[in-house]
């Protein structure tokens, strides 16, 4: 039910198209997070108006919150949220290594954040939820260990993540949601051999998609590359290229250089948040005094901003006094940014001159 055409190379960069039963999107592709079927601050008309086309949710937290029967008996979650874009929905691997639960080999037990009851998600759990809330794309149940961590806990992470995904894809395709595809999810640290271990034992079980976990959960930067490459060489040129978890703009023009066509992150919602706005510049902190003066828009490279008629100034004063504006303004601003550097991404492979977009972004971000 899912293809993926490359429509453009250049060295290990690809451009391309991802085809699902829900219509088309173009990669690289960066995913808004949309935790708790929303994304903080904005409306699925804001994300309409932005250019998004897929936006991620969160599993575990739609399972306890509203829980997925209720998500179903609205008609999923696109009619829930009305949105007619892509949803992917994350399986709760991340809470497995956030929320620190009692991990066995039937699932991860934990205590709920909302009122402190005790669930067990297990592989087939996960289908089932996703099933229920009628995503598009569907991944599979994980073990994401913090980085750094000693090399038994990355196999073990290794062994446990290759077998809940086997029993994963046997639910999904017992269960067969209608237009929903799977991903399978490789682990293995920073660590190459591991890394490759995990991708042969991903691939032999087979899936419609792949995506390359555990990573910016701690490593430095430098330390992802090598085992990111190690394992986008061996995906299947014909299949969706997912890394999850990174947003920032070197990290995601790095790995789009070896071949990854997906990202997501809160990483551009967060930093509104806190008042911290991505530009040509690098990054800008609205709360610093020198911009209680700059009548400057937030970025003037950026066309079309949804911020743009408002001033630096302005909009640190919405923040110095907690108007709640001053969080959607640069969470807007901060999204806008993001796809309009992932089009820049996609022309700058059609027209074969990704490197030198790649070396214009190293000279702002690694400042």
């Amino acid at each position: 039910m899912l293809s993926f055409t490359e429509t453009a190379r250049c060295g290990g960069a690809r451009a391309g198209e991802v085809c699902t039963p829900r219509g088309s999107f173009v990669t690289p592709a960066f995913m808004p997070v949309g935790t708790r079927a929303a994304v903080r601050t904005l409306t699925s008309a804001d994300l309409e108006d932005l250019g998004a086309a897929v936006v991620l949710a969160n599993t575990y937290h739609l399972m306890l919150r509203p829980g997925a029967e209720l998500v179903a008996e609205r008609g999923g979650l696109h009619r829930f949220m009305d949105w007619s874009g892509h949803i992917l929905t994350d399986s709760g691997g991340y809470q497995v290594m956030s929320l620190e639960p009692k991990l066995d080999d039937e699932g991860a037990t934990f205590r709920s954040t909302y009122d402190g009851s005790t669930h067990t998600l297990t592989p087939e759990l996960a289908v089932e939820v996703q099933a229920l809330l009628g995503s598009d794309i569907a991944m599979v149940l994980d073990v994401c260990p913090p980085l750094p961590s000693p090399r038994p806990v990355i196999e073990a992470a290794v062994d446990r993540t290759a077998a809940w995904a086997a029993r994963a894809r046997a639910a999904y395709l017992s269960l067969s949601p209608p237009g929903q595809v799977q991903f399978g999810i490789v682990q293995g640290g920073v660590e190459v051999d591991l890394r490759r271990a995990s991708a042969v034992r991903t691939l032999e079980i087979g899936f419609d998609g792949y995506a390359i976990g555990g990573l910016s959960v701690g490593e430095e930067r430098h330390e992802r590359q090598e085992p990111l490459a190690a394992v986008t060489e061996m995906l299947p040129t014909d299949r969706p290229r997912y890394l999850m978890g990174v947003g920032d703009p070197l990290s995601i023009i790095e790995a789009v250089g070896v071949g990854v066509d997906m990202f997501d992150c809160v990483l551009p919602t967060r930093l509104a948040r806190h008042g911290t706005v991505l530009t040509s510049e690098g990054r800008l902190n609205l709360t610093n005094a020198r911009f209680a003066r700059d009548d400057g828009p937030l970025d003037p490279a950026l066309v079309n901003d949804p911020a743009g008629r408002w001033s630096r100034a302005y909009l640190r004063h919405l923040l110095m006094v907690g108007e709640t504006a001053a969080t959607r303004i640069l969470t807007l601003h901060n999204l806008a940014w993001v796809f309009h550097l992932m089009e820049a991404t996609r022309r700058a492979i059609a027209e074969s001159r990704f490197e030198a977009h790649a070396a214009a972004i190293r000279a702002v971000w690694e400042r």
